[in-house]
C-alpha cells in the first residue's frame, strides 16, 4: 500500500478554472509525468516520458495545438446562415 510519502503532488493551473475544468500534473515514480482530469482524481492517468512530456509542452509553447478547442466563426450574412 502506498504512503503519503510516496503519493504524487498533483499541481492545477493557476489560469484554471474555479468549475473544476481542469487537468492536473505531476511527477511520477520511475521519472514519468502523469496527467489527470481534476474532476475524476481516481480515474485514469495518462503517462508520459520526461522527453514525451517536454515535446507537449514545446508544442504548446510553440503554438502547435492552438487549433484544438477553438470555437467556430459564424460569419453573419453567408450563404446557408
Amino acid at each position: 500500500m502506498p504512503t503519503l510519502e510516496s503519493q504524487p503532488e498533483w499541481v492545477k493551473s493557476s489560469l484554471s478554472f474555479a468549475n473544476g475544468n481542469c487537468v492536473e500534473v505531476a511527477n511520477l515514480s520511475g521519472g514519468e509525468v502523469g496527467v489527470r482530469n481534476s474532476r475524476d482524481t481516481a480515474g485514469a492517468v495518462l503517462r508520459f516520458t520526461p522527453d514525451e512530456w517536454h515535446a507537449f509542452i514545446g508544442g504548446v509553447r510553440g503554438g502547435e495545438f492552438d487549433r484544438f478547442g477553438a470555437l467556430p466563426v459564424v460569419i453573419v450574412g453567408e450563404a446557408g446562415h
